[in-house]
């Protein structure tokens, strides 16, 4: 789960980590009231969406006094913010973060992730800050230092040392950067973080390191255990069928091809995308109803992928296993009793009850074209949307 970069601070100083002073706004008015609270000026204006390359797209504006931040406030509230990220729709700015502006001597990157090959949290740390840590990687990967981290023995204070001076901070400040390290990896540890991405860390003219970024991504399948950051999500920065999908525990992504397609397991998922991308077509969405799928979770799928106007037609492919033929025939029926279905409909079906799955789509008086395996089914939808 991804959360905006004033929530991300938020978390950042309960775990003592210093961060510029400043609040969030969602009108021009109380952008002028934040910094008016605030001890000194200068000022910087910043869109709070989720994606990165907000400066280049226009999203980060400086100002001198509370007025000229009220001035930015209203440029940056309300429009549509196109960076890399966003893709060329952009995103709606519907909230502004206003901070006192920091003189910065030196910009630096950390951040932490799992390392999936090693089954550890590795710590990165760079001299290169500012910079997408992905073009860091791939110009001059020698600017990145690393330190995995055991999770049975926890971070050591060596490592910490490791990165700082690896990275060249000034050896006045080793101290203090061991500190801001093991905090965030606290924080990283604590909440259960899919990633911690500070970019810049900066080191002040005043000699503070402060979190100038904050990137905070939480693991989903850990919410559990955070109720309260629960409700740090905001829907308005989730796609809308995404959303949807998610009311309704559906492991549903949208993407850019013509043909919907609701598919039992993750794997099998995949596995279709392919052969749909092979007979020459594209896949709408990624969709997995699960194995213990219920008939009202097939059609709520099946109602969420037609919402997309771009599906010119759907592809089903289940192998029976836990989520038997007869009841996925069952949702998909009741899904198109209740939505208007104007595209194809391949089905493919295997495992239990295939059978009784197949006469209960043959009684319906509904429409499906019927693929004998995997490939003919693409095949069908492929040439169906063609």
């Amino acid at each position: 789960m991804k959360i905006h970069e004033y929530q991300g601070k938020d978390l950042l100083q309960k775990f003592n980590v210093p961060v510029p002073a400043g609040g969030v706004a969602e009108t021009p008015a109380q952008a002028r009231q934040v910094a008016e609270s605030l001890e000194r000026g200068p000022f910087v204006v910043k869109a709070q969406i989720h994606a990165g390359g907000r400066g280049k797209g226009g999203g980060i504006k400086p100002a001198a006094t509370p007025m000229e931040v009220e001035k930015a406030a209203d440029q940056v509230i309300g429009m549509t913010l196109v960076t890399p990220q966003t893709g060329p729709e952009g995103r709606l700015v519907q909230k502004v973060l206003v901070e006192q502006a920091q003189v910065i001597v030196k910009e630096y990157y950390l951040g932490i992730v799992v390392d999936r090959g090693l089954g550890r949290p590795v710590i990165m740390m760079s001299s290169a800050g500012g910079m997408e840590i992905e073009e860091v990687a791939a110009r001059t990967p020698e600017l990145i230092i690393k330190e995995a981290v055991d999770p049975a023995v926890g971070l050591l204070p060596y490592q910490t040392r490791n990165l700082a001076f690896g990275v060249g901070l000034p050896a006045e400040h080793l101290r203090a950067a061991s500190g801001f390290i093991t905090n965030l990896f606290n924080l990283f540890v604590s909440l259960d973080c899919s990633l911690a991405e500070i970019n810049p860390l900066v080191l002040t003219a005043s000699g503070e390191l402060l979190a100038l970024d904050a990137k905070i991504n939480l693991d989903d399948n850990a919410l559990f255990r955070h109720h309260d950051l629960a409700s740090l999500e905001d829907p308005e920065e989730m796609d809308p069928l995404e959303h949807e999908a998610k009311k309704h525990h559906l492991n549903y992504i949208r993407l850019n091809g013509n043909v919907g397609a609701m598919v039992n397991g993750a794997g099998l998922a995949m596995a279709t995308m392919d052969l749909i991308k092979a007979a020459g077509a594209e896949p709408a969405n990624f969709l997995d109803v699960g194995g213990g799928a219920s008939a009202e979770m097939v059609a709520n799928g099946f109602r969420i992928i037609l919402s997309d106007s771009r599906v010119k037609g759907v592809l089903i492919n289940i192998f029976g296993g836990i989520l038997r033929c007869d009841r996925l025939a069952e949702g998909v029926i009741q899904a198109v009793k209740e939505v208007q279905v104007n595209v194809p409909v391949i089905i493919r079906l295997e495992g239990t009850n295939v059978d009784e799955g197949r006469r209960i789509l043959d009684e319906s008086g509904l429409t499906f074209t019927v693929a004998k395996d995997m490939q003919d089914a693409a095949r069908k939808v492929a040439a169906l949307v063609q």
